[in-house]
């Protein structure tokens, strides 16, 4: 959220997230505030280096261009400093001057010639040999060229190259040189040698600019290198472009308001695969271990302060090489060692909950569009009065017609879940079966503890925050209204409840708080309801197999607004770049000239070969893909690179059991009768470059296991002290024997056998002591690739 923005006067705002100056999400306008409440999640896979990751607040107008209020801009190296906590910043000024994005490739030589008369001088070579990621201007590649000076107190020798057009990533290969030498006039000594105060002054600048045209020249960025490091060496480098010092000369800005962010963000070094199978086999084998609180895994979730930060890689790396089920039921079965009551079973934060959680929320996804985003899209987008509590009644309201409106989407929203086992993953329902029976084990006089057991999942845990949270789960691209949140309330908490009546045992309506809510659900009959709900509980924690239906209705996995080049299917048909409105669903990808509009194009997801990036120089456009199907390619362009690639990720995930998938493609177009790849002249060749995505069509979930690992090695170095108490204590508790009387450090720790944690404790130090000297040697490497002038 923001506060206190100007102008101020209500007004529409709305943010941006941008990667440098390329947009890659945006909130909903907020309407007639001065502190608008945003209230919105964007989790996304950085696809590209950066150097900045800016927020920017905009007051939306409707006949003119959006104004940029202000700016947060957080430096990529800075980015740790907030991380996994709530700021305040405060907005900056949007400076032109400070916009900037890309890097230069710059080879610099200070030469040394000898002159006519027989003295000597200096000269500096300056090529510049290309740009790299330019930023877009008014949407469409700039027209970019580079002026090369060089700069001291009584001198600016300035060049400049020629303008290349249409490209974000020009190749320029022009060489400059400058006379760095004062004229034998001006030197008193023998020898025409540059003096050490001139080297200290002089500088080379090269800036890079969009030419304008009829309009003025865009500022692009700026790089500076002094002389005095190159002496007589050849020094060839990377620069990223830098922000103009002087960009904003006033010394005191005006107050513009602030912004609350959020922000989470990690950046792990991975190495390659074979440094971690020590680690990894581990981990892997943690079910194995006997205890399980002795495991490697385990002791992951307890050095770790926020065991979230623990579990999220830890449950995709045992995923993908499917171990975690037998994890989740051992560390099920330590849980409920610790539970005293039935009704209580697994409702606290354990590893072995936040477990289920996870895996629910990286297997179930399809699982819930299938089942809620019908639902859900005619709740958000025709929303009828539902407030039923008498004290948040507005004037003109019906509480009998609110509780039927509410009747109707509970009813709604509670037919299309019970419905829906047929569609649960076979991992969810392996999971369920063995949390149900470890449940019974434990409580056996108790006949509805089996029931708990998954409903506390399945209902409490995912499809009720899921319906209150559609956003977060992908399900609605923005954060509902107010009205509308209250609606997605009050039917989470009738989902949860009658999710909860197969394994009450105590009077129902007791349960509630609100009278309100219990002169509701006097509406609805208990026992039909209770067997409806225990019908689904079995049919979820079932082990046998599930054939979905052939009759199923189409789930829309993905949609929004790209541009494609057109097919030329018609002899006159000009191929150029038109802006479509694209939709993917299980069974097929089309384009539509409008949102609504009937498809003009239809491919059918079993005729998807493949889905790959397209190389920008086949047509000058960032962020483009290609999708082979039976007929020529479909070319199109996505507005950020981001975009890009959660559309690649979502073609890739749904015709990846596609049985004629290609193996090999052309990265380039096939124009002017050539393939710009491989210079082939026959349109049908076999593609040059290997695909991408040609995987096992059995991989249902996309994890990089070695990228899971590293962030594993990571926490457990960012948290050695706590491994060392561990230690410590393993030891005490070997050596004093016993019960410990009063807490001490070690409280904490969950010690069921001391020798045993105290080896699997062994294994891991030794194992981080390895990788440690690995990524020693790895940055050791890396050290002459600094991030201003790297080669």
């Amino acid at each position: 959220d923001a506060k206190h923005l100007v102008p101020n006067k209500m007004r529409d705002f709305f943010c941006t997230i941008n990667l440098d100056q390329e947009e890659v999400f945006r909130t909903q306008v907020v309407e007639k505030s001065l502190s608008p409440y945003f209230g919105e999640e964007f989790y996304f896979e950085i696809p590209r280096t950066f150097q900045w990751l800016s927020f920017y607040i905009y007051d939306k107008s409707v006949l003119q261009k959006d104004l940029r209020i202000g700016k947060v801009s957080i430096k990529k190296d800075d980015l740790c400093n907030y991380t996994g906590k709530e700021n305040w910043f405060m907005l900056q000024p949007v400076d032109s001057n400070s916009e900037v994005q890309g890097k230069v490739h710059l080879e610099l030589k200070l030469n040394e010639l000898i002159t006519d008369n027989g003295s000597v001088c200096q000269q500096l070579v300056v090529q510049i040999k290309e740009c790299h990621g330019l930023p877009l201007i008014n949407g469409q590649n700039c027209d970019p060229y580079a002026t090369v000076s060089l700069v001291g107190p009584s001198r600016n020798d300035q060049k400049k190259t020629k303008v290349k057009k249409k490209t974000s990533n020009p190749q320029f290969n022009e060489t400059f040189y400058f006379e760095v030498t004062r004229s034998s006039s001006y030197t008193k000594k023998s020898q025409f040698q540059v003096e050490e105060e001139d080297i200290e002054k002089l500088e080379v600048r090269v800036d890079l600019w969009n030419n304008g045209n009829l309009v003025q020249d865009v500022f692009l960025g700026e790089i500076k290198v002094p002389v005095k490091v190159l002496r007589n060496d050849s020094f060839q480098a990377w620069y990223l472009l830098q922000p103009r010092e002087n960009g904003n000369k006033s010394s005191k800005t005006d107050d513009l308001g602030s912004l609350r962010l959020n922000i989470c963000y990690t950046e792990d070094c991975v190495l390659p695969s074979e440094y971690y199978t020590s680690l990894r086999n581990l981990l892997l084998k943690s079910s194995d271990v006997q205890p399980i609180s002795a495991s490697a895994a385990y002791i992951l979730s307890e050095v770790c302060r926020d065991k979230c930060d623990a579990v999220l890689p830890l449950v995709r790396l045992l995923l993908h090489h499917h171990k975690l089920v037998p994890f989740v039921a051992a560390v099920a079965e330590l849980d409920l060692k610790d539970t005293q009551e039935a009704n209580t079973v697994f409702r606290g934060n354990s590893l072995a909950t936040r477990c289920v959680d996870e895996m629910m929320k990286i297997v179930g996804k399809h699982y819930l569009k299938v089942t809620l985003k019908p639902v859900i899209d005619e709740i958000c987008e025709s929303p009828k009065p539902c407030e039923i509590d008498p004290i948040k009644l507005r004037e003109g309201d019906n509480v009998e017609i609110n509780m039927e409106n509410l009747r109707y989407y509970v009813d709604k929203v509670f037919c299309e879940i019970v419905r829906s086992s047929i569609s649960c993953p076979t991992l969810m329902c392996d999971v369920f079966y063995s949390l149900r029976h470890l449940a019974a084990k434990r409580f056996p006089n108790d006949p509805h503890v089996q029931y708990s057991a998954v409903s506390s999942f399945v209902f409490l845990r995912f499809f009720a925050v899921a319906v209150v949270s559609p956003h977060t789960f992908h399900l609605r691209p923005h954060h509902p209204d107010a009205q509308t949140s209250r609606t997605l309330t009050l039917i989470s908490k009738a989902i949860q409840t009658l999710g909860s009546w197969g394994s009450l045992t105590k009077s129902k309506l007791s349960s509630f708080k609100e009278t309100f809510m219990c002169e509701f659900f006097k509406r609805f009959q208990e026992e039909k309801f209770t067997e409806s709900v225990k019908k689904f509980l079995d049919d979820v924690s079932s082990t046998e197999s599930k054939e979905p239906s052939g009759l199923s209705e189409p789930v829309h996995l993905k949609e929004g607004e790209m541009y494609k080049r057109a097919q030329g299917r018609t002899r006159i048909g000009k191929k150029n770049f038109k802006k479509r409105w694209f939709c993917l669903t299980s069974r097929e990808f089309t384009y539509h000239k409008q949102q609504d509009k009937e498809p003009i194009f239809t491919i059918p997801i079993k005729n998807i070969l493949a889905v790959e990036k397209l190389d920008e120089n086949s047509f000058n456009k960032k962020n483009m893909f290609q999708v082979l199907h039976g007929e020529k390619p479909l070319y199109i362009q996505a507005n950020n690179c981001v975009e890009a690639s959660e559309w690649i990720e979502a073609l890739c995930r749904v015709t990846r059991c596609n049985q004629k998938r290609l193996s090999f493609y052309h990265p380039s177009a096939f124009l002017n009768g050539s393939w710009l790849c491989c210079k082939a002249t026959v349109e049908n060749t076999v593609g040059c470059a290997r695909c991408t995505a040609d995987v096992p069509a059995d991989t249902q979930i996309e994890i990089d296991g070695d990228r899971e690992t590293e962030r594993i090695y990571s926490l457990f170095t960012v948290n050695m002290s706590k491994l060392q108490k561990l230690e410590e204590a393993c030891g005490s508790i070997a050596v004093y024997q016993g019960p410990r009387k009063e807490p001490d450090d070690y409280s904490n720790f969950t010690i069921e056998d001391s020798v045993a944690t105290f080896h699997t404790l062994k294994q891991i130090m030794d194992i981080l002591e390895k990788l440690n000297e690995s990524h020693e040697k790895y940055r050791k490497k890396r050290s002459s690739s600094a991030e201003y002038g790297s080669e």
